[in-house]
């Protein structure tokens, strides 16, 4: 079908597409036919493979290409960005991603479906056209993920019978593929892990808060991280923290934490001389285990020196890293914490010359 004379240049997509469904199809077709162009963009881009968002950016875009015909593939372009857990940030990257992708001045039009609370983004575009859509069939990303994880166990001739009309065909033949993987059978243990932890907060008067501490040290030009042992995110980097106890303070929380995981040599007093900051983090999709509330103590250890350290408890390693090394590490990191990183790089400073995380 021809583009309107009058159509927009660019229409925009915004979604985590995990995996891109016959909904996504749909509305990426109707894009089609409304612009000359459609910059399609990716959500939930660099972090580590989890359950929720299984599949990098790379495999996401590939899969949009293979569900349309090559002529079209021709006018999708693919742009990856990050949660930043920061709105306003958030819609800044968005803009920038989809402005290099369109000449100046060009008419851009939004496109989606208004599903839910957290379509509520849509709006936050106030300079494009807004072209929303009805729902495009019975197809959700949620449900769709829980059933090819398959805690149910079905046979593979059922799964495949109830799979298969939700998706594309290029995309059901990849999924099914990618069943054979390492990555598939890891996500599908850790979607095991997680529903039993949600199933034990089930019968709870109210939805659980969790409140949970981290500490972010920085030394030399080297942050402290530990290489998490269990699930959720086994073998991911992250923060060394955990869990308040219930006679704990924030502060003895921390405390424990660093000296479990971390083994780390340093006194209470010490590290009560290289506080720099406590930062909340309560973004409420930050974590899969529920609503997390983090409280991330900052310290600046002083000398050229790193302190010695060795995982225990939770943690399999612990280990200090050039902060020049974190943006390689951005796509192995648990859950939010390259963020929380950047974040409080930005306001408590590296304790050395200047790093800045994407």
């Amino acid at each position: 079908m021809p583009v309107p004379p009058n159509a927009p240049h660019t229409a925009v997509l915004i979604g985590r597409f995990q995996p891109f469904h016959n909904g996504h199809l749909a509305l990426l077709q109707q894009a089609l036919q409304t612009a000359q162009q459609v910059v399609v963009v990716l959500g939930s881009a660099y972090q580590a493979r989890s359950p929720k968002n299984p599949f990098t950016w790379q495999e996401r875009a590939t899969l949009i290409r293979m569900s349309v015909p090559a002529a079209d593939a021709a006018r999708v372009h693919c742009v990856p960005v990050r949660d930043y857990y920061d709105e306003p940030r958030w819609v800044q990257a968005v803009m920038a991603a989809v402005h290099a992708q369109v000449p100046a001045n060009a008419r851009i039009a939004l496109v989606g479906h208004f599903k839910d609370d957290s379509s509520n983004y849509l709006a936050r575009f106030p300079g494009w056209e807004l072209l929303s859509l009805p729902r495009q069939g019975n197809f959700d990303g949620t449900p769709t993920r829980e059933l090819y994880w398959n805690l149910a166990e079905l046979p593979d001739d059922q799964l495949w019978a109830q799979l298969t009309p939700l998706l594309p065909m290029p995309v059901a033949t990849w999924l099914r593929d990618w069943q054979t993987s390492n990555d598939y059978r890891a996500m599908r243990a850790e979607w095991r892990m997680i529903s039993g932890y949600h199933a034990a907060w089930a019968n709870a008067p109210y939805p659980p808060v969790f409140v949970t501490v981290d500490g972010l040290l920085l030394c030399h030009g080297h942050v402290l991280l530990i290489q998490r042992g269990h699930a959720p995110g086994q073998g991911l980097w992250a923060l060394p923290g955990g869990f308040v106890e219930p006679r704990d303070t924030l502060w003895q929380s921390c405390l424990r934490e660093l000296e479990e995981e971390t083994a780390l040599p340093l006194s209470a007093s010490d590290l009560q001389s290289a506080l720099q900051g406590v930062e909340v983090f309560d973004h409420p999709d930050r974590s899969l285990r529920g609503r997390t509330i983090t409280h991330v103590f900052a310290f600046h250890v002083p000398g050229t020196q790193l302190p010695a350290v060795q995982g225990g408890d939770d943690a399999a390693a612990a280990r200090w890293v050039p902060l020049t090394a974190l943006p390689d590490l951005e796509t192995q990191m648990f859950e939010d914490h390259f963020h929380v990183m950047r974040r409080c790089l930005e306001r408590f400073g590296s304790a050395g010359p200047a790093v800045v995380l994407p």
